[in-house]
């Protein structure tokens, strides 16, 4: 009798152990859609650089300049699940990403898998970069590939049980990985250009990361019912604030407002940025005028949402 109670008990462990196996299997991006992304050009993928964001993780902390385009990986980032560091992405063929392909950076871009076939984990804004436009990515992909090859290696992420382990990012994945359509839908006579600042807000702006809440206690899906609405912050200091135009968030602001404040770094009331946002509005001052005006219109555009109200210079001290 023990001994098929025994046998029962192996039997849905190891059930139970392939299931894990087979449900956990890094997802990566079919060969048609690589193909799609094209050659690829630098000039254009430097754009999509600085609304990405990419030297606010991965260059050294408060770098400056020409100091933005050494990626050999930025300060940790502390959370409730642990601390993350951003890893060297420079073209280092070594410590960095130069011995990768177009194929791998496309799938850790918009899958979360490495070049290894590992999950990443979401601290990496996969679940927005994966809205990225065809041949965006192959253009991020040339770009980066001009820049400074730097040595050396980023620590290893330093995280408790459960969250070290990778493979489980697949579960969070199955449950959680948002798809490549928009987040909402704007008003159907929203002008052209709330569709363009769309794609930058919610796709290579990853705005949404720290702007809106999560479902499970901050560990799950972004919450699209509550979007841009403000959040917890990551790192665990205050409130990430509501940036949509109600009452609670930037609703006295213009368009003009907010196209100045991504240029200037500059509020209505003169007040400045701040924070973690520093690093975000210059990396804004960088796109294109129309881009910055685009992001205004889509923020101006998007439902107001309720929240703790926030003064201007917490607004300012926003984290994209």
């Amino acid at each position: 009798m023990l001994n098929s109670v025994l046998a029962g008990i192996l039997a849905i462990v190891l059930i139970g152990a392939g299931a894990f196996e087979l449900l956990t299997i890094p997802q990566r991006l079919p060969a048609s859609q690589i193909a799609d992304e094209g050659a690829g050009e630098a000039s254009r993928g430097e754009r999509i650089f600085w609304a990405g964001g990419c030297s606010s993780c991965h260059a050294a902390k408060d770098a400056k300049g020409e100091e933005k385009l050494k990626l050999g990986g930025g300060a940790p980032l502390k959370t409730e699940f642990g601390t993350f560091y951003a890893p060297n992405i420079s073209p280092d063929p070594v410590d960095g990403i130069g011995g990768w392909t177009l194929a791998d950076f496309a799938n850790a871009l918009q899958r979360g898998v490495d070049d290894e076939g590992r999950h990443l984990y979401p601290a990496f804004p996969y679940t927005s970069y994966v809205k990225l436009k065809p041949g965006d990515v192959a253009d991020l992909w040339a770009f980066l590939k001009t820049l400074p090859k730097i040595e050396g290696q980023a620590p290893q992420n330093d995280l408790p049980f459960p969250f070290n382990i990778r493979r489980g990012i697949g579960l969070w994945k199955l449950v959680f990985m948002d798809g490549s359509g928009p987040v909402i839908d704007l008003p159907a006579d929203a002008p052209k250009a709330a569709h363009d600042g769309q794609y930058l807000v919610e796709g290579p702006g990853h705005c949404g990361q720290c702007h809106t809440p999560r479902s499970f206690g901050g560990a799950g899906a972004l919450m699209a019912s509550q979007w841009l609405a403000g959040a917890p912050n990551p790192e665990g200091k205050g409130k990430v604030p509501n940036i949509t135009p109600s009452k609670a968030g930037i609703g006295s602001w213009s368009a003009k407002d907010i196209a100045y404040f991504l240029e200037s770094g500059f509020t209505p009331d003169f007040d400045s940025v701040g924070g973690s946002m520093v690093d975000v509005q210059e990396n804004m001052a960088r796109l294109p005028a129309a881009d910055r005006e685009a992001i205004a219109v889509y923020l101006k555009a998007i439902p107001a949402r309720g929240g703790p109200a926030v003064g201007t210079g917490e607004a300012a001290a926003a984290t994209n």
